[in-house]
């Protein structure tokens, strides 16, 4: 497929490779995470690390943004990233070029869209899919998960003559549109609401609302690095299952203050309305275990796109044991 030899450039190019987690004077190991995009959408990541819960397993997060579910996986092919923070159909594209050590989904953190769709005009009232027909939308990278979903939508909505704009890195989308590329852009949180506030745009849909169930996000690594840093992988679930517990129990405005150390330059009222947004479309996982159901629901979005090659085995690509395991041991 064509985003293979993209990946695999990306890794040849890459900056030295690390040779695994790297040790620390303070007795912690430092795990490096590539993740997909900055978002409140992934909050209980940030939070395990704000609140201790990495340090109290040992662990010490050290964050890149990849950009693109592309560029995660090119970093963890070229081992400059341990763990890939993204959608699990990079991995599909790498293994259809035949890698011998294909990147498996150890645990998955969203299960659903995050996205936002923001309009040029204060439609909140009067919004229907149907607006959308002969508009150009910013929605993603082709071949990735946010696009292929939002298209997906578009389809099931019987919505015809539009444009999804692909020309657009998805770092960038949001600058291009506040430039005044394309009618509509879909956008994560906080940005969304930063935008709306400003009067620049305004949210006139939650996409994971009309999306259903996908298995959106999750925490990829080689076969060969799990397998040789079991007890990381663990502590790290463990860890990561105690912050989704905290963001799906406190109040937004607590949250909000232990996600400042993340997110600098956004105010506390917009890190606390973005958390309401995920909380009330159910953006989080309780036990951070891929169904197959989902698995399959993703396949066919991607069948509907033109982007699935064939068919491809849950149990190849998904190893849900070690967060199984770690639920387990919160709960007993």
């Amino acid at each position: 497929m064509k985003k293979l030899p993209i990946l695999l450039g990306a890794a040849l190019f890459a900056l030295l490779p690390l040779s695994a987690c790297g040790g620390n004077d303070d007795g912690l190991t430092t795990v490096h995470i590539n993740e997909v995009t900055h978002s409140v959408f992934y909050a209980p990541m940030y939070l395990a690390d704000s609140l201790g819960y990495f340090e109290e397993e040992g662990i010490k997060i050290k964050l890149t943004n990849g950009g693109g579910a592309d560029k995660v996986m090119a970093a963890v092919l070229s081992n400059s990233a341990n763990i890939g923070f993204c959608g699990p159909e990079a991995a599909f594209y790498v293994a259809s070029g035949g890698t011998s050590d294909v990147p498996v989904v150890f645990g998955q953190l969203t299960h659903r869209d995050g996205s936002f769709l923001l309009s040029r005009d204060d439609e909140r009232e009067t919004f229907d899919w149907s607006d959308l027909a002969g508009k150009e939308i910013l929605a993603g990278r082709h071949g990735g998960v946010p696009a292929m979903t939002f298209e997906y939508i578009l389809k099931e909505k019987n919505v015809e003559g539009y444009k999804l704009n692909f020309d657009v890195e998805f770092n960038n989308m949001t600058a291009a549109f506040l430039e005044g590329t394309a009618d509509y852009c879909t956008v994560f949180e906080p940005t969304a609401s930063a935008i709306q506030a400003e009067g620049k745009g305004y949210i006139v849909a939650a996409v994971g609302e009309a999306s259903g169930e996908v298995p959106y996000t999750s925490f990829i690594a080689k076969r060969s690095w799990i397998s040789g840093h079991e007890d990381i992988v663990e502590g790290f679930l463990r860890a990561m299952l105690k912050a989704v517990d905290y963001a799906q129990t406190e109040s937004p405005e607590l949250i909000a203050e232990k996600l400042t150390g993340h997110f600098p330059d956004t105010s506390k009222e917009s890190l606390a309305t973005s958390v309401k947004n995920y909380r009330d479309i159910d953006a989080w996982v309780t036990n951070m275990t891929m169904t197959e159901t989902s698995f399959t629901r993703l396949q066919d979005i991607m069948d509907a796109a033109g982007e699935l090659p064939s068919r491809v085995d849950f149990g190849f690509f998904v190893d849900n044991s070690y967060a199984k395991k770690a639920y387990e041991t919160l709960k007993a």
